[in-house]
């Protein structure tokens, strides 16, 4: 698989790991609370649409990681076994600094 399949994985379960977080309220409203009464046991109840969004959220979260990791090995690395430290500085001209020949006294300074 190539990097930019990697990063549109990523992308897609991100996108879907912000929906299902926003979708769940902290304090057990958000999506379970909003089937209400009579219509959520026909539903599976709000203890199972808690439970979903929770499996979800997690199983979105372990994916994205694994995603990220495996993205790491599809990095495309071109040129890196030409590489030679002792190389990098072939061409480039260095020079001496030059020494100051005036001498500085207290009495220059006034």
């Amino acid at each position: 698989m190539s990097y930019t399949a990697f990063l549109i994985l990523i992308l897609i379960v991100a996108i879907a790991l912000i929906l299902i977080v926003m979708v769940q309220n902290p304090k057990g409203g958000g999506l379970s609370s909003s089937f209400g009464g009579g219509g959520a046991q026909s539903l599976g109840g709000v203890q199972n649409t808690n439970n979903f969004l929770d499996r979800t959220t997690w199983t979105l979260a372990i994916a994205m990681f694994a995603l990220i990791l495996l993205a790491n090995f599809a990095i495309p690395r071109d040129g890196d076994n030409n590489f030679k430290l002792d190389n990098t500085l072939d061409g480039v001209e260095t020079t001496t600094p030059v020494e100051n020949t005036t001498p500085t006294t207290n009495d220059s300074l006034k």
